[in-house]
């Protein structure tokens, strides 16, 4: 009991700690020039996504701006709603996609795509679930020039209604402040100590060229975190940034695309470890998910001490999700968000065991 209480206690100082070395998009910000941002935005069956990303772009306030979307063989009402909502505007370009060769993984061969197509100094890749603020662009250009960062990435704040959201994709900013030194992210070229997400990525174009691009990553389930260390790799300075206060996210609208979405990228996520996913499994049991049930037993019994370890978790992701635009009345489903975090992993451990292929969007990937 006292080594769980001295465990989260220590876990929330160093989460507090920790999170000083993750920096904010400034709020105000001066640029000496404005080279061409080329933004690109790959989509597939994302007619609920249409209208409110174009008015997002539409609204940006940075001036030198392209907008290029890949129509990626959808078979909904993507493409005519493209076509009705960028009528007019020379800042856009639609194109459509192209088959899927052998061995790609189909968001990165649409982001292939995309830069092929792309003249800026500089790629921002953004998914079509994206909000963002009319300054968010101006300001991620401006930490990376302040910074000297080659690429710039970060984790939206989320809308989550379905309830696996509530608790699955919460998970996402404490693993990041909890599990990754983002000193030693932010601060040193050490690859194993990166992380990105592919949902709002800024390159500058010509270091972007030189790694290979999207092509090097062509069959990564998670190609932006592989991305992210051929940056590191070859001397390039990566930047994880704080973007929650200009940028959203609704990652998914049901359970089962937020089961799949996550089992996807879950198992190959820790490198395919076996070991790594038992050692998370004992980590989480202990520390986050024990905890609840010393709490229940505590209050039934009307010893109160039981709650502590309880509550000092609770105060660690209330805190991240403080610094993270969540919603706080999320915090207290830490041990059924731990849980379910869990339980994905393992299924998704089993299908890769099993050799079963990850479904989303259509596609079957190994």
């Amino acid at each position: 009991m006292f080594f769980l209480i001295a465990a989260l206690s220590a876990f929330l100082l160093w989460t507090v700690f920790n999170s000083f070395f993750l920096p904010s998009l400034p709020k105000t910000f001066t640029l000496q020039n404005s080279p061409l941002v080329s933004v690109l935005i790959p989509m597939r069956n994302e007619e609920r996504n249409v209208e409110t990303l174009t008015s997002a772009l539409k609204a940006a306030v940075y001036p030198n701006l392209e907008f290029i979307i890949l129509n990626d063989q959808s078979t909904d009402r993507t493409g005519i709603l493209l076509e009705q909502m960028t009528a007019g505007d020379s800042r856009f370009t639609v194109i459509g996609g192209k088959e899927l060769p052998p061995d790609w993984v189909g968001k990165v061969h649409a982001c292939h795509q995309l830069q092929q197509h792309a003249k800026g100094e500089y790629l921002l890749f953004i998914d079509a679930d994206i909000r963002f603020s009319p300054e968010a662009i101006s300001q991620a250009l401006a930490l990376m020039t302040r910074r000297k960062a080659k690429l710039l990435s970060g984790f939206p704040a989320f809308d989550v209604p379905p309830f696996l959201s509530k608790l699955l994709v919460p998970m996402q900013h404490f693993v990041v402040l909890f599990h990754l030194p983002l000193v030693l992210a932010n601060y040193t070229n050490f690859p194993a100590a990166t992380a990105a997400n592919g949902m709002w990525m800024m390159f500058e174009r010509k270091s972007y060229d030189v790694i290979g691009g999207h092509a090097a990553v062509h069959n990564s389930l998670v190609e932006d975190v592989h991305i992210a260390r051929l940056f590191k790799a070859s001397g390039y300075k990566m930047l994880l940034a704080n973007i929650t206060k200009s940028v959203q996210c609704r990652m998914y609208d049901t359970n089962h695309d937020a089961w799949e979405g996550f089992l996807k990228n879950s198992y190959t996520g820790i490198g395919r470890s076996p070991l790594f996913a038992a050692i998370l499994t004992f980590f989480y049991s202990l520390f986050y998910i024990l905890p609840l049930f010393l709490a229940l037993y505590g209050i039934s019994t009307n010893k109160l001490f039981f709650t502590v370890p309880y509550v000092l978790a609770v105060l660690q992701q209330a805190y991240i999700m403080a610094r993270t635009r969540q919603h706080l009345y999320l915090a207290p489903l830490i041990p059924l968000q731990a849980a379910a975090m869990i339980a994905v992993l393992l299924q998704s451990m089993w299908k890769s065991w099993r050799k079963k292929p990850y479904t989303w969007k259509g596609r079957q990937y190994s």
